[in-house]
């Protein structure tokens, strides 16, 4: 039978602006500290980011979807990272052939078949197991705010069996495996509570790969932290 991988990326909720949404390397620095920086621009701005960027969606409602076209089996495993490059291990571990990602990004890779000769990272995971031959299908259902389109990928999606898809045409499936990542470089750490709610609301047993906390608190940062900010 078909093994399959649910993975759902934060930010396919978060809507974020344009200039914020280009490759970063997944590390402190961008986890937290560009967004103290993005923070302080904008309030130089008169924009309070913290009120202007939020998760507007239901995430019961999310979920009712989700359970409404895809049955989790009783066994089901389930993950919870930063990156969502662990997509991959998470897949090979437990030999799932089809993956459905629910994501602000496709993470096909960008470049084309070049750019799947690379490691695995954050923005080829997808692209990378179909290459390794460990899954033969996938359904990438892009968020509202994608800033994405499919012909970008066109050189992929012509190689591989890729679809694109929207929520209310899911396939009725059973996964057996969850994967929840944050991708603290493209979602503000004042929403890492909501995405702890995203997490409980599954109620299933999980395991946490590489998700340090965020404590965030842009009137604790000390000077030192400042002038770190803006080198």
């Amino acid at each position: 039978m078909l093994k399959s991988l649910l993975s759902i990326d934060w930010d396919y909720f978060i809507p974020i602006e344009q200039n914020w949404s280009g490759s970063y390397i997944e590390n402190k620095e961008n986890m937290m500290f560009i967004w103290y920086k993005r923070y302080f621009d904008s309030m130089k701005r008169g924009i309070n980011i913290e009120k202007s960027i939020k998760v507007e969606r239901d995430l019961n409602v999310f979920l009712k979807i989700i359970r409404k076209y895809i049955k989790f089996k009783s066994n089901i495993k389930m993950y919870v990272s930063d990156s969502h490059k662990y997509s991959y291990d998470i897949a090979k571990a437990n030999k799932c052939e089809n993956v459905i990602n629910f994501d602000a990004h496709s993470d096909l890779g960008y470049g084309g078949m070049e750019s799947l000769k690379f490691e695995v990272n954050c923005a080829n995971w997808l692209g990378k197991l179909f290459k390794d031959n460990i899954i033969n299908r996938a359904s990438i259902v892009y968020s509202p705010y994608t800033l994405e389109e499919e012909s970008e990928f066109k050189e992929i999606n012509s190689k591989f069996n890729i679809k694109y898809i929207k929520e209310d045409s899911l396939p009725n499936i059973e996964v057996d495996s969850i994967h929840l990542c944050r991708s603290g470089s493209w979602t503000p750490p004042w929403l890492d509570e909501k995405f702890n709610s995203l997490i409980a609301l599954f109620n299933i047993p999980h395991k946490i790969i590489d998700c340090p906390t965020r404590n965030w608190d842009p009137g604790k940062l000390t000077l030192a932290d400042k002038l770190y900010m803006w080198m």
